[in-house]
């Protein structure tokens, strides 16, 4: 069995955060050390470092800390996050319901793709995936859309450090012909993969406009023999008009 890294400052300093959150006039030094039996040098030490990153802010009258901007930003982040799915999930399920295939929700972190909620197809063979699934920035469809929304400059950059990956048979390695496909996913607002991530399967992708720092898309996965090519066109329709109610609720929510 594998033994779990431990780390026990870090342990302390959601402690002392927790505690700090949950005590609307702030806390001492000594408070902290008394409540939670952690000794005040230790208290002093990580509410210092806390202080550093704006995680926590010390009243300089008082002595008391309280939360920081940097934690209500990271909050919010989460908050605005889980909020989006809430937006999001009844409008899958009807892209599910009309397409019959599999409807993903993601968003782009760094050099991956990340799934955030899922709604099945009821048909017994269908694509499925565990929320927080990670899928590689180059993965067919998804990778498409994403990459298809930098700058030439930084595109060539990131091409160049990331060769790509032969997933299938059907996969586009040639640069040129990659982001020539890019630049159609550019001009047409959405992408599609026909078994170039994996084979048998194909899938539509599209934006969601307007979420903050986040870069989200939902997409339409399936196999091959139910996402026919006479399918397809409509699918594209469907999930664009999805992307664009999901888009329009986040506006009006924040307008």
């Amino acid at each position: 069995m594998t033994k779990k890294y431990q780390a026990p400052i870090v342990k302390k300093a959601f402690l002392i955060l927790d505690a700090i959150s949950k005590n609307t006039q702030g806390l001492k030094i000594s408070e902290i050390s008394s409540s939670l039996n952690i000794s005040k040098s230790t208290v002093h030490g990580i509410t210092a470092a806390l202080e550093d990153q704006g995680a926590v802010i010390r009243d300089a009258l008082s002595k008391r800390y309280t939360i920081g901007i940097t934690l209500m930003e990271l909050g919010k982040a989460a908050y605005e996050r889980l909020d989006f799915k809430h937006i999001a999930r009844p409008i899958m399920e009807e892209l599910m319901e009309q397409c019959q295939e599999s409807v993903f929700l993601g968003i782009r972190n760094g050099d991956r793709v990340t799934v955030i909620d899922i709604v099945e197809s009821r048909k017994d063979f269908k694509i499925t995936s565990p929320i927080g699934t990670s899928l590689p920035l180059l993965a067919g469809a998804i990778g498409k859309l994403f990459l298809s929304r930098m700058e030439a400059k930084a595109l060539q950059k990131y091409l160049n450090a990331n060769p790509l990956i032969k997933f299938t048979a059907h996969t586009i390695i040639d640069p040129i012909k990659y982001i020539s496909e890019l630049e159609k996913v550019r001009k047409n607002g959405f992408a599609t993969d026909d078994e170039e991530y994996i084979s048998g399967v194909r899938a539509v992708v599209a934006p969601v406009k307007g979420y903050g720092a986040y870069i989200p898309a939902i997409w339409v996965v399936g196999f091959k023999a139910s996402m026919s090519q006479k399918k397809i066109p409509s699918i594209i329709e469907q999930t664009l008009a999805a992307a664009k109610k999901i888009s329009e609720k986040l506006s009006d929510i924040k307008g």
